[in-house]
């Protein structure tokens, strides 16, 4: 059960990790058009705020890893609510789909940590 939870909680922050490169770094680009949705009009205008979010999310991935290289299992609950928080806040307000990329995997990851102790 351990190992499964540490599995998970890892796959949560390289997520995290993967949608910080995302709003960043490839905001403007064609892939982080698609993986968004968004207009090329759009994305230029908003690539500083999505920057910004991008950052956020790489803080959720270093406290995840953080968690997970010493150990430390409150480190792991704390940063995977904040995941789930986030996740559930971004699905009522922008788009149902984050719940089940971001929200649903950390649940699962928190319920293995929980389960695991």
């Amino acid at each position: 059960m351990e190992w499964a939870a540490r599995i998970l909680v890892g796959l949560v922050a390289l997520i995290h990790l993967y949608i910080l490169v995302l709003e960043m770094f490839l905001w403007r680009t064609d892939r982080g058009r698609a993986a968004f949705g968004l207009t090329e009009d759009f994305a230029r205008q908003s690539a500083t705020l999505a920057a910004n979010q991008g950052l956020y999310n790489g803080f959720l991935a270093a406290g995840l890893a953080f968690g997970l290289a010493t150990g430390d299992v409150s480190f792991q609950i704390f940063f995977l609510s904040c995941v789930v928080i986030a996740g559930i806040y971004g699905a009522a307000t922008v788009s149902r789909r984050i719940l089940f990329v971001q929200a649903t995997p950390a649940v699962v990851a928190l319920a293995l940590v929980l389960l695991a102790r």
